[in-house]
């Protein structure tokens, strides 16, 4: 065949080569694939159509209202430096008419936050919006190097997730605001659906996939997901095409965690099923429970020694700490039945020593006070 027909090879070489239009039919070339719907497109169509997308998510949603004094939830990667991004974009562009600032956490993590702080530090820069920086020293007396040290790689992501979670809304309610917003995208709302199947844990699957969860009415700050349809391969091109700032080194203490392992599972759905992402979210969303099921969950309410947000007498953040301040790192892993038990010991233990602290404090009072009365004074040799 090709004797008889020489130029067929090279004809058909060039044909290969020839460059795809733009499916938007801009009249541009097309320079990338879209991941989410497989179009060919050009950058600034590719732009328009995330940036699009990610509107239509906010305002079908009435995430904000005009006024409101918003949170970033900033750690210097990706997500996060989109979402600032988009934010400040967006604002600007359809006026939302939203006060915006940048709320980040450190860890403690050495080599790792430290050097992605530089990054937020540089965004705060760029897109001229305040920032705020808590740490998990300040607050709770524990950073993750320390956390680590004591309870080994296995489980020290259960100790970030539900400190940094209490710390993004401790920092909130020192700045104010009415919302907070954070990079979490399609991928991770995926990854957390598989995760809470796994585990058995319907209290947590009913609300996982929720684009906005806490309310003013339930005495917490709103958080807000715009990015919950945006592919996280899409993220990365729009940064990567828009030269965005960003850190991208992997935290040194992820490799073990849990969700590495749901996340592994569903890149392989995906090369089987490509909408697998958005298929689990819509399961998620679509997940009915039935009344007898929801009457046995646990009732949300407020921790009795913080006051923060619990479905428990004591929140999950105060139990891991006062496991750490003792000794027990274990003491939070696992169900609350399992350290009920030696946590009442602990608080009996803390309550025992700070009435004891009351009484030193009441003596050193009356003390103090006696020795500055009228009579006492009187007595005194000139």
């Amino acid at each position: 065949f090709i004797k008889r027909y020489p130029n067929y090879q090279r004809r058909y070489s060039l044909h290969r080569k020839m460059p795809v239009q733009c499916s938007a039919k801009c009249g541009k070339r097309a320079q990338l694939k879209r991941p989410k719907t497989g179009d060919a497109l050009c950058k600034d169509c590719f732009y328009f159509a995330f940036e699009t997308e990610i509107h239509y998510t906010i305002v079908k949603a009435k995430l904000f209202n005009r006024g409101d004094y918003v949170a970033i939830g900033a750690s210097g990667g990706k997500d996060s430096t989109v979402l600032a991004y988009i934010m400040k974009t967006l604002n600007n562009r359809y006026d939302y008419g939203l006060k915006l600032v940048l709320l980040s956490i450190d860890e403690g993590i050495t080599g790792y936050r430290d050097d992605s702080l530089e990054t937020v530090k540089r965004n705060r820069d760029q897109y001229e919006i305040p920032l705020k920086i808590l740490s998990y020293e300040d607050l709770y007396g524990w950073t993750m190097d320390k956390i680590v040290a004591q309870v080994g790689l296995k489980n020290n992501c259960t100790f970030c997730g539900v400190f940094r979670r209490q710390a993004l809304d401790r920092g909130a309610m020192q700045l104010g605001v009415n919302k907070i917003v954070t990079g979490h995208n399609a991928d991770d709302i995926a990854e957390t659906v598989i995760m809470n199947i796994l585990r058995g844990d319907i209290a947590r699957l009913q609300r996982c996939t929720a684009i906005t969860t806490g309310s003013d009415s339930e005495g917490v700050i709103s958080r807000c997901k715009p990015f919950k349809y945006t592919y996280e391969k899409e993220i990365v091109m729009y940064a990567y095409f828009k030269q965005l700032d960003y850190f991208s080194t992997e935290c040194i203490y992820s490799p073990n965690a849990y969700r590495g392992y749901a996340r592994s599972y569903i890149k392989e759905v995906e090369k089987i099923r490509p909408s697998a992402i958005i298929d689990i979210i819509h399961s998620g969303e679509n997940l009915s429970i039935t009344d007898k099921v929801k009457s046995r969950l646990p009732t949300q309410g407020t921790c009795k020694e913080c006051g923060y947000i619990s479905s428990q007498d004591v929140c999950k953040a105060c139990v891991m700490l006062a496991g750490l301040n003792k000794g027990l790192p274990q003491l939070g892993i696992g169900k609350s039945s399992k350290h009920k038990k030696p946590l009442q010991q602990l608080l009996q233990e803390k309550a025992a020593k700070s009435a004891e602290q009351s009484e030193e404090n009441l003596a050193q009072e009356e003390k103090i006070t006696k020795e500055n009365s009228p009579d006492e004074i009187m007595q005194r040799p000139a």
